[in-house]
């Protein structure tokens, strides 16, 4: 992308900010380049490989059934480096406009928010839980006004794609977040073996099933609590019905090339809503957009949005 006068851009900005203030119905569409500030590798970039190995490939039922000692390695890394990251500026701001009283600053007629990710990292469920202090961990007060300035949206989060601290049996269906690491000792061990992976691509461990996760209810080996490659996202019918009613969708940190979310922006578009992409890299929705707003959200979104960055 060519580089935008300054004049343009602050006109591009003040005509998206009139544009969102007077929408009625918000949804923001995330994907992993919501986290990346935060330092969580994403399946397409630097973080693609695992040991030498395509994460990819190793995102599916069928790589769990043929080699579910290899998969459960690779998601005891990635619940790892999510256990160790921190909410980014980007989660805060949408955490705040998951608040009805925050929201109303920016878009006064707003009457529904949703954010739809598919992230599986926890980070803006975990901000939400109190992003007026900062402090993700913090128990909301129960006084009547704090109440009021806390009001979220109803059901304002969905996580498409499930959850990384969920472990699912495959037998029973039994489903419960865990954020022990390691979920089991042969985990820890199997991680610790490798020399900062100066060995990865030619070394494999073998963890036997017995020692792998096991669901707690009825025993049986359990598997990631997430939506692998060629399973049905959740809460579809929900989304579907928030995507129609939409007249403001925020496009943010996703290439959207997997469906169905790739699809959610221009079903905005086609019946008559705005659509604003925040993206670091160009991508196909690109020139569809509304408003295309270049590099990391963790900078775009508060500087468009400072009333609710302070």
């Amino acid at each position: 992308m060519a580089d935008t006068p300054p004049f343009a851009e602050s006109e591009r900005s003040a005509t998206f900010r009139d544009a969102f203030r007077t929408s009625k119905h918000i949804v923001v569409i995330a994907g992993a380049g919501l986290s990346a500030a935060s330092g969580i590798p994403t399946f397409r970039d630097g973080g693609g490989m695992w040991r030498s190995l395509d994460s990819t490939a190793l995102a599916t039922p069928e790589a769990f059934e043929a080699n579910p000692s290899l998969v459960w390695q690779f998601y005891h890394y990635r619940r790892t480096k999510v256990l160790a990251a921190k909410a980014n500026p980007a989660h805060k701001i949408i955490a705040k406009m998951s608040i009805r009283a925050q929201l109303k600053k920016v878009a006064p007629a707003a009457k529904t928010f949703h954010l739809v990710t598919q992230n599986v990292d926890r980070l803006s469920v975990d901000t939400l839980n109190d992003p007026l202090t900062d402090k993700p961990s913090a128990t909301i007060e129960s006084n009547a006004s704090d109440k009021k300035l806390r009001a979220v949206f109803p059901n304002s989060i969905l996580e498409m794609h499930g959850r990384i601290f969920d472990v699912r049996c495959t037998a029973c269906e039994h489903c419960e977040e865990d954020r022990n690491d390691p979920l089991c000792p042969a985990l820890g061990a199997a991680d610790a073996s490798f020399n900062d992976y100066t060995d990865a691509g030619t070394k494999e461990i073998n963890i036997p099933l017995e020692q792998l996760p096991r669901c707690r209810a009825c025993g049986a080996l359990a598997r990631p609590g997430v939506v692998w490659f060629g399973e049905k996202p959740y809460h579809l019918d929900e989304i579907n019905s928030i995507v129609y009613k939409a007249d403001m969708c925020l496009v943010i940190g996703t290439s959207s090339t997997v469906r169905p979310a790739s699809t959610y922006a221009y079903r905005v578009q086609r019946h008559g809503g705005k659509v604003a992409v925040f993206n670091l890299d160009p991508s196909e929705t690109d020139e569809r957009a509304d408003f295309v707003f270049r590099g990391g959200c963790e900078t775009t979104l508060p500087s468009l949005f400072p009333e609710l960055a302070t």
